[in-house]
C-alpha cells in the first residue's frame, strides 16, 4: 500500500479531524504498530493539510498497552492506531483499524468443527464482523457464543495476545478463532483447555490447533533455566505493561532473583546485565515469540512458579494480563 494513498481509505480522517478539534488539539502525535507504520506519511500529510502540527512516534509499538507517552509530551493529543483502548485517557484517541472479509470464508472451518455450539473469538481488526460471523454459523446450524472479556478486552468476541478472557467466558468446549497467526489460537487453547479451530480469513486456511508443541518448546527452555545461578525478574516501565506486584511476588520465590526495570526488553540489555535467566512480566509474547533472539532463557511468570515448586506441571498456564 502506498504511504501517500490508500491508507486513509481505512481511516476516517474527517471523523478523526472532528474529534481532534473537539478536544482543542493543535499539535497531534501519531503512533502506529509495525504493520501500520507505513501509513504514517499519508495520515500525517492529511492531518497537516487540515491545519495540525504533527509529530510521529518512531519507537516500536506493541499494543494499546504501549502508548507513546514520551511523544505525547510534545503534543496535545496522541492518536494510537490499530488497537482498542486498554486505559481511557482524555489526551489519547484510539483508532482501531477495521479489516473486512467475506464471512462465507467460514465455510473453510465448518468441516473441522465437531460441536454444534462453539465459542467465537477474533482480534480487534475483525470484531465488527462478529454478528455477521455468528449469523453465518447459525445458518449452518452452529450456535456461536461471543461475549466480551474483561476491561482489557471489552469488545464482544475480542481476544488479545495477552488476554483470552472472552474465550473463557463463552464456556464452550470448542472455540473458533478467526484471525491471522498462530499465537492467539494457541493462547486460547492453553487458557481454556478447549478444542480450538483457527481460521485465517485472509488466506482461507483453517486448521485444528495443537498447543502441546508450544508447551514442549517451553519445557526445553525451562530445563535450561533450572540450574541458573541468577534470575532477573523483568518489570516494564511502560504504563500499560507494568506489573510490579507480580514481579515482587516472583522475586520472593527465590534468593537468586532480583528486580530488573526495563523499557525495551532487548537481547543487548540482557547481555549487558549478565543474569543467567530472566523472567518476563512485561509483554507476555516476548517470552513465547522471541526466545530465539535472547542470549539466555526467558521464562513467563507461571513457568518460573513451576521452576520454584509453587505451581504443578499439570497446572501449566499461559501468561495473561487480566483486569482486577
Amino acid at each position: 500500500m502506498s504511504p501517500g494513498t490508500g491508507c486513509t481509505s481505512l481511516i476516517p480522517i474527517s471523523d478523526l479531524v472532528r474529534r481532534l478539534r473537539e478536544r482543542g488539539a493543535e499539535r497531534v502525535a501519531l503512533q502506529f504498530p509495525a504493520g501500520l507504520a507505513r501509513w504514517a506519511p499519508g495520515i500525517a500529510t492529511a492531518l497537516r493539510d487540515a491545519g495540525f502540527e504533527v509529530i510521529v512516534s518512531g519507537d516500536p509499538c506493541y499494543g494499546a498497552c504501549d502508548l507513546a507517552l514520551d511523544t505525547l509530551a510534545h503534543a496535545d493529543v496522541l492518536v494510537h492506531f490499530g488497537h482498542a483502548p486498554v486505559e481511557e485517557r482524555p489526551d489519547v484517541i484510539y483508532e482501531p483499524v477495521r479489516i473486512d472479509f467475506d464471512v462465507t470464508v467460514l465455510s473453510r472451518a465448518l468441516p473441522l468443527l465437531e460441536s454444534r455450539r462453539v465459542g467465537l473469538v477474533t482480534t480487534v481488526q475483525h470484531v465488527h464482523l462478529v454478528d455477521a460471523m455468528a449469523a453465518y454459523l447459525g445458518e449452518h446450524e452452529i450456535e456461536a457464543v461471543a461475549v466480551p472479556g474483561d476491561g482489557r478486552t471489552p469488545l464482544r468476541g475480542q481476544v488479545l495476545g495477552c488476554n483470552f478472557a472472552a474465550a473463557r467466558a463463552t464456556g464452550a468446549d470448542e472455540i473458533l478463532f478467526v484471525g491471522t497467526g498462530v499465537f492467539h489460537p494457541t493462547g486460547v487453547q492453553l487458557a481454556t483447555r478447549a478444542r480450538v479451530v483457527a481460521l485465517d480469513p485472509l488466506t482461507g486456511e483453517a486448521r485444528s490447533v495443537d498447543a502441546s508443541r508450544l508447551v514442549r518448546r517451553r519445557a526445553a527452555v525451562m530445563a535450561k533455566a533450572a540450574d541458573a545461578t541468577s534470575f532477573g525478574i523483568i518489570v516494564s516501565t511502560k504504563s500499560g505493561q507494568q506489573r510490579m506486584d507480580i514481579a515482587r511476588r516472583l522475586v520472593a520465590l527465590s534468593d537468586r532473583a532480583f528486580l530488573v526495570a526495563m523499557r525495551e526488553v532487548s537481547p543487548a540489555g540482557m547481555l549487558d546485565l549478565g543474569f543467567a535467566c530472566y523472567v518476563n512480566t512485561a509483554c507476555p509474547r516476548l517470552a513465547y515469540d522471541d526466545q530465539i533472539r535472547f542470549p539466555v532463557p526467558v521464562l513467563a511468570p507461571p513457568e518460573f512458579e513451576i521452576l520454584c515448586g509453587v505451581r504443578a506441571w499439570d497446572d501449566y498456564a499461559i501468561d495473561e494480563y487480566l483486569s482486577p
